[in-house]
């Protein structure tokens, strides 16, 4: 049964097989141009995280990612998924020092093995998923769409290693710590929560409204409603009307719109739940808005909720999901209040309330990201040719 109502997001199919597993993969970030002949630093130190450093330029990074997220999953311009980001960077460069201290905590832990081992068992199963005979072949498709080997494993164990701390320092703290008597007194008092859940089966049409005049789009939509409530083949008219893309392929033609199983106190859109509440199987809710469109809903089938029964891991599983955010938080906060964290003049005001950290004494203000050795040669045979 699937836990969540689905949203269509449009990537081309190789790509959208190695984000499935790999969640993201970063691009490369230029930092430093030449100018005349001499290297310019354009990067610079945001904030030190014990032995390791937050840059501009991952910060960038991670806001053209999100960017680029939220473009899709809102069917918005560049510009506005752009500025809407650019309101949360405080918050993101907040997610970049607890990123770092979780990875700092994890190789302190001694995984760092055991997450090389995870990357590549989750490389092979993409490669053996779409077909390659070696993880050579897959890397080289990899290229070929423009994605970075190399960046998309960092990527891999920065995620794995992050799941795995916070799963083994707090989750399972939280799982395993719970008494007998709490258990069961959790129970009890909700008891709602452990019944099987009432079961839906449900059937769309999705009409786009990117880049079209949703007024448009909303009188198309009512007027297909009208026709399916006045008995209207739903399947045949899916195939035909639904706009609905995965991979950038219309999905309707085979599925006819059907979308699946669900659990109906897993449709969090409060929308979308008031409108299916109450509709018996076979009806047609009215035109609903949502992410990049408008969609019209069936009610294919419903089974009713069973009675609650109790299961003691069930029931440590909600409970630890109850905590987790809270007690998840708290780590965090004792992981940076622990760390030595250094923040750049220019961003203490705004980030060390976030962070609930003092601000560090040191000699000056902090240095802009240095070249490289290599790079320190290429300058001084720059200089030598000038004189």
């Amino acid at each position: 049964m699937k836990s969540k109502f689905l949203t269509g997001v449009r990537r081309a199919a190789f790509v959208a097989s190695l984000l499935a597993a790999f969640l993201a993969s970063p691009a490369a970030v230029a930092v430093r141009a030449q100018e005349e002949g001499v290297p310019r630093v354009i990067d610079e130190v945001i904030a030190q995280v014990n032995a390791d450093v937050i840059t501009l330029s991952m910060l960038q990074r991670d806001m053209a990612e999100a960017a680029e997220s939220l473009r899709q999953q809102r069917g918005i311009s560049p510009q506005q998924a752009t500025e809407e980001i650019g309101k949360r960077r405080n918050e993101i460069i907040v997610t970049l020092v607890n990123e770092q201290l979780l990875v700092q905590k994890g190789k302190e832990m001694g995984m760092t093995e055991e997450v090389e081992a995870e990357v590549n068992r989750r490389m092979l199963d993409v490669a053996k998923r779409e077909g390659f005979k070696s993880l050579s072949q897959l890397e080289q498709a990899m290229r070929e769409n423009n994605i970075d080997p190399a960046a998309v494993r960092n990527t891999m164990r920065t995620e794995i290693i992050k799941t795995w701390v916070l799963g083994r320092e707090v989750d399972q703290k939280i799982f395993f710590g719970l008494t007998e008597s709490e258990v069961k007194s959790y129970y009890e008092a909700n008891k709602e929560k452990f019944r099987k859940p009432e079961a839906i089966v449900l059937s769309e049409i999705f009409l786009s409204t990117v880049g079209k005049d949703p007024k448009e789009v909303r009188e198309r939509a009512n007027k297909l409603a009208a026709q399916l409530r006045a008995g209207a083949d739903f399947g045949a008219l899916a195939m035909v009307q639904s706009e609905r893309e995965v991979n950038g392929k219309r999905v309707a033609p085979e599925s006819k719109g059907k979308l699946g199983t669900y659990a109906m106190n897993d449709i969090s859109k409060e929308d979308v739940a008031n409108a299916l509440k109450n509709l018996k199987a076979g009806g047609i809710t009215d035109p609903l808005e949502t992410e990049g469109g408008i969609i019209i809903l069936r009610m294919d089938e419903r089974t009713p909720a069973g009675e609650a029964t109790f299961d003691e891991n069930k029931v440590r599983e909600a409970m630890t999901v109850s905590r987790m955010d809270k007690e998840r938080k708290t780590y965090l906060d004792n992981l940076r209040r622990d760390a030595y964290i250094k923040i750049a003049k220019d961003y203490e005001e705004s980030l060390l309330p976030l962070l609930k950290v003092e601000p560090q004494k040191s000699a000056g203000p902090t240095a802009p990201v240095a070249p490289k050795k290599d790079d320190k040669k290429k300058t001084e045979t720059s200089r030598d040719k000038k004189q």
